[in-house]
């Protein structure tokens, strides 16, 4: 019965040192173990602590209702848009950048909307400007 007298003791400092892992988590709980789980990943990406607090960490998210919405809104993007709406981001550019690629600021402003499609021409354009596989924007 030592291990159970151990394990408690052990939970118990573990929750002290990382809130989230208890009952009543706070935003603060949750920034902080993310900031944990960036640090285990670079530093000890063997550790198990790793998988039990990114388990927490997606029970948490589950919970919150905002989190929950913003999840839905994102699987409902095509992933072709999502990653080309992740594209511009990461490089500051503007529906007028792809006249190359897609052609008028109108055009990729219908194909962001979902108003038209990516052809197969603006997909194998914008994997060559942007060095990624065509794959990323196919569904």
């Amino acid at each position: 019965m030592m291990i159970v007298a151990e394990a408690i003791k052990a939970t118990h400092a573990l929750v002290a040192a990382v809130p989230l892992l208890g009952e009543h988590p706070s935003e603060k709980d949750y920034n902080d173990a993310l900031e944990l789980v960036e640090y285990l990943l670079v530093n000890e990406p063997g550790s198990p602590l790793l998988d039990i607090v990114c388990a927490r960490i997606s029970h948490y998210e589950a919970s919150q209702p905002d989190m929950v919405a913003l999840r839905q809104e994102m699987d409902a993007i095509p992933a072709g848009i999502a990653v080309l709406k992740t594209l511009m981001d990461q490089y500051n550019l503007t529906l007028s950048d792809f006249p190359d690629e897609i052609g008028s600021k109108s055009m990729v402003s219908r194909v962001l909307n979902g108003q038209r499609q990516l052809t197969l021409n603006h997909i194998k354009k914008l994997a060559a400007r942007f060095g990624v596989s065509p794959a990323l924007f196919i569904e």
